[in-house]
């Protein structure tokens, strides 16, 4: 089917059950970012691939919300579709519960799958909408609409160990359990899979690019269960997690264990799904607070961060001997946006311990580079030549951490405004990297640094300027970013983010550079702690990108001194013309 027959056959499927509106969020039950095949929801009804919008349908009008990063890809793939895009976060954009409101009249009935809906969702959506007299209900209509779902194969678990971990597994239970006791709960339901895999020391590969397993752990005062598929399980990762103390069971006997709870106090997350509040609310006591170990996850230990470190060395160099390929050899051998990305995993590949990207590499060439969450086909992307720029977004997942980097290239003759532009933005990256800041900093507060030298240009970029990033974990981490909204998590010490502003122009180019950088104490006085980043990526900026006159005394320090370091770095793994070339190019300015 295509999209079209796609939303004829769930709207037959509304009119049968009697729903005038249907909301299918790009989510699984545990709220995933990236989704196992068979929850892809959102993507198979709509045609649109992003990592982030959702689909309101009603008996004759469907739209899809998604933000700035999907502008430009989702004009794309929403054509001839029947689904309206709106631009969420634009002024003149209404948000879909003002649209549902305008749509619908009082009494009409809108319908989400609760299983993929977070709690802290749902509730907003029912109470908005029941201020217009709608009704909200639990009704999964795609289970009989999209009946040839792909199942993901079998992938075994295994075990990351405490060499890697820099904790055992004893410990952060305790750890979390402290923080029950604290919250006065005596059971925590753990759902999202980041957060049951670092609880447990264990790595999977049931999503693509994050090494996760599909479970839940019901973690109580005295004992732990891990529900999941047994099928999995190596004796080796039995043995670990009895060491543990952790009990198994089976995960489709989860939602039957649920309805067996009475009387207990227990402890949700609000990105838990709705299906988990509604079989246990009405004979349990709820406290709905941040998973405890979400935010242990995010604050790295030392051992984590010398795996950060480690990686990022291997990762440079692998980048190295790909940014030398590719601005050597373009204009001399066939090449496309797709063919290059599978390039680079080749050289990271080369690397130790390297167990595949950290997501799907994002090579956009000229305009391509514009759509900033691009993702170029294998199929019929664009051919690339020696002319005009290059954006690659790419990241490795190694056994002792995660890399995520961008950069931008020249490859040929580019306009003063491209080279202008990614001095603006090399800038941005800069005085991030230089800032320090007292504790208590949340992520907010910092983000017009990146900003502000294209702010000044009157430019700016949509998206976030950095994201948590976990070790040997998914790519996005949270509950800290770096962005313009507004987010109460302050920084710490040990927490892992990007560093990355941007500049887009549709149409011609996409601009981004990039660096994770690890957050870590300066000093302390009778002023405070401090905190600055320590930049952790390891690969030079290429010189025909920048305009050295548009960087101040400061900047131009810094990126000599990151240069020296690259070189220190990456040197004693180079040879021949590579080696050769990068001395030329990490020249200080």
């Amino acid at each position: 089917m295509n999209t079209p027959e796609k939303l004829r056959a769930l709207r037959a499927q509304m009119a049968s059950e009697g729903v005038d509106a249907f909301v299918v969020f790009s989510a699984d039950p545990h709220l995933s970012e990236y989704l196992p095949k068979e929850w892809q929801e959102r993507a198979w009804l709509s045609g649109f691939t992003g990592s982030a919008g959702f689909v309101v349908v009603t008996k004759d009008k469907a739209g899809l919300w998604t933000d700035s990063r999907y502008f430009v890809q989702a004009a794309i793939e929403l054509k001839d579709s029947g689904i309206t895009l709106f631009k969420d976060g634009l002024e003149d954009t209404p948000s879909y519960t003002q649209w549902l409101s305008s749509e619908l009249p009082a009494g009409a009935t809108v319908a989400v799958n609760a299983l993929a809906t977070s709690h802290a969702l749902y509730t907003q959506l029912e109470s908005e909408l029941s201020n217009k007299g709608i009704k909200l209900v639990h009704k999964p209509l795609l289970d009989k609409v999209w009946t040839a779902r792909e199942r993901n194969p079998l992938h075994t678990i295994f075990v990351h160990p405490d060499k890697w971990a820099g904790q055992s597994v004893v410990s952060k239970l305790a750890a979390i359990r402290a923080k029950m006791q604290a919250a006065e709960t005596d059971l925590h339901i753990i759902t999202a899979l980041d957060d049951v895999a670092w609880t447990l020391n264990l790595r999977g590969s049931d999503v693509e690019c994050n090494p996760v397993f599909v479970g839940y752990i019901a973690l109580g005062l005295d004992e732990a269960t891990l529900f999941v598929d047994k099928a999995k399980l190596t004796p080796e990762v039995e043995q670990h997690l009895q060491a543990a103390g952790v009990k198994v069971a089976a995960y489709e006997d989860f939602f039957p264990y649920l309805a067996t709870l009475k009387a207990h106090n227990i402890l949700l997350a609000p990105n838990a799904n709705q299906a988990i509040f509604g079989a246990l609310e009405a004979h349990n006591k709820i406290t709905v607070a941040a998973a405890p170990g979400n935010l242990m996850k995010a604050v790295k230990n030392e051992t984590e961060l010398e795996g950060f470190r480690t990686v990022m060395q291997r990762d440079g160099v692998a980048m190295v001997k790909f940014l030398y390929w590719l601005t050597h050899q373009v204009g001399k051998e066939p090449m496309t946006e797709y063919s290059i990305g599978e390039k680079l995993r080749g050289f990271r590949e080369e690397g130790k311990n390297f167990v595949g990207e950290s997501f799907g590499s994002i090579v956009g060439y000229k305009g391509n580079g514009a759509i900033v969450h691009y993702s170029a086909p294998k199929e019929g992307s664009a051919e690339v030549f020696a002319e005009g720029s290059i954006l690659v977004d790419s990241g490795g997942q190694y056994l002792e951490g995660t890399t995520d980097i961008t950069r931008t290239i020249p490859l040929g003759k580019v306009s003063d405004a491209f080279l202008r532009d990614s001095t603006l933005v090399l800038k941005g990256l800069i005085q991030l990297a230089m800032v320090q800041f007292p504790r208590g900093t949340r992520g907010v507060q910092l983000d017009a640094f990146a900003r502000m030298a294209l702010w000044k240009e009157a430019k700016d970029y949509g998206h976030g300027t950095g994201h948590g990033v976990g070790s040997f974990m998914n790519v996005h981490e949270g509950p800290q970013n770096i962005r313009k909204e507004m987010n109460p998590q302050v920084l710490y010490a040990g927490m892992v983010c990007s560093d990355e502003p941007g500049c887009y122009i549709e149409g011609q180019y996409g601009i981004r550079h990039e660096n994770l950088v690890a957050i870590k104490e300066v000093t302390s006085n009778d002023f405070g702690t401090f905190y600055n980043f320590e930049t952790l990526t390891l690969c030079p900026f290429l010189p025909n990108s920048i305009k050295p006159e548009l960087l101040t005394y400061q900047e131009r320090q810094w990126l000599n001194d990151y240069h020296e370091r690259c070189r220190t770095a990456l040197l004693p793994d180079l040879d021949g013309e590579v080696k050769a070339w990068f001395l030329e190019i990490t020249k200080p300015l």
